[in-house]
Parts: C-alpha cells; sequence; structure tokens
C-alpha cells in the first residue's frame, strides 16, 4: 500500500520505499504536526543531496547534523534535540539491525517481540511503539501473529486514532476529530 498522508507526493513517496524514512519519520513526530514530522525526512534528503542511510546518519558530525535539521525552516521545532535523537535511533539501527531499519521488524515471530524491538528504539515510549506497530501492520503488511494486539487500541480495525490510520483526506479529519476528543477529556479530567 502506498503511503497517502497530507504531504508532498515525493514525501510520500520516499516513506514507501526508504524504511530510515519512515522510522525517522515516527522519531520525529512529537511536538510538531505530522505533516511536517514525515516530510522532513524527504527534506532531509533533499538538504543532503540524497537518501542518506542509518550508518551515514549515526557517523555523522553532531554538530553538522544539528545545523542541517536548524537550517530554515527547520526539521523540527527543536532541531538540535531531534538531530541528536534520529542519530541515536540510527546507531541502534547500525548496532542492533547491521544499518538496515527494515531489521527492526524483518523476522519477528509476534507482535510482542516487534513492540519490543520498537521500544529499545530511543525516544519510543508504549504510545509512540503502538503507533509504529499498528504503521506497519495497516499500511506496510508487516502482520505477524498478535500485532494488533500489540499495537494496543492503534491496532484496531476501523479506528482512527494516529498516522497508521490516514489514507485520505477522511481518514484524516477522523484522526483529527480523535485528537480533539482526547485532548478536550483530558483538559476536563484536569477540571
Amino acid at each position: 500500500m502506498a503511503f497517502s498522508l497530507p504531504i508532498p507526493a515525493e514525501a510520500n513517496a520516499l516513506l514507501d520505499r526508504d524504511a530510515l524514512a519512515l522510522v525517522t519519520g515516527l522519531t520525529l513526530d512529537q511536538q510538531i504536526t505530522l505533516e511536517k514530522a514525515f516530510t522532513s525526512p524527504w527534506v532531509l534528503a533533499e538538504r543532503l543531496g540524497h537518501e542518506p542511510t542509518a550508518q551515514e546518519l549515526a557517523d555523522f558530525d553532531p554538530q553538522a547534523l544539528v545545523e542541517v535539521f536548524a537550517t530554515p525552516p527547520a526539521l523540527h521545532r527543536f532541531p538540535k534535540a531531534m538531530a541528536a535523537r534520529v542519530q541515536e535511533v540510527c546507531r541502534v539501527i547500525v548496532d542492533r539491525y547491521d544499518g538496515d531499519p527494515a531489521g527492526i521488524w524483518a523476522g519477528v515471530t509476534d507482535g510482542a517481540e516487534l513492540l519490543r524491538r520498537v521500544l529499545e528504539l530511543p525516544g519510543f515510549g508504549k504510545q509512540k511503539a503502538q503507533i509504529f506497530v499498528a504503521l506497519l501492520g495497516k499500511q506496510c503488511g508487516v502482520r505477524p501473529e498478535g500485532w494488533r494486539e500489540a499495537a494496543g487500541g492503534y491496532g484496531e480495525e476501523g479506528s482512527f486514532r494516529s498516522v497508521a490510520d490516514i489514507v485520505d483526506q477522511d481518514s484524516l479529519v477522523k484522526v483529527r476529530e480523535y485528537k480533539k476528543q482526547v485532548k478536550a477529556e483530558a483538559k476536563a479530567a484536569k477540571s
């Protein structure tokens, strides 16, 4: 299935063909819009003049990578922290998966193992990891036994809770409505 997020076609195409772009997008998907998070891997490739490898980003001079992330428009609202985070994730990919980001999900025996592997990535807490498992299952065909259970509510068929569920404008609207509702409920609970 081809990605159809509300981002430039070139950015969607990169997510389709490059596992590192997908991992990078998920890594950046916090405290910014999903459009910004999932467009930034494409912008990063444009700035570098090629699609980077995990090895390249793991070995990149940290200050130079911050400069690439911070160049206006910045790839994230916290370019220094997120450049470091992407580099940390790439180092895990190099160390554990021989530089192949798809190694995170390749050969997993079940959903629990997939979730465990994603949780080992720097910056991936339970919610982000479950969203990633749901995204892999719903949009990338990575469906080991028990993947829906491992993804929690994000894995439910017909749910509209996260980027994993966005396939068109209608689903985007439903995901945004769900997120708005969750925020309103959290706000009401604090009152």
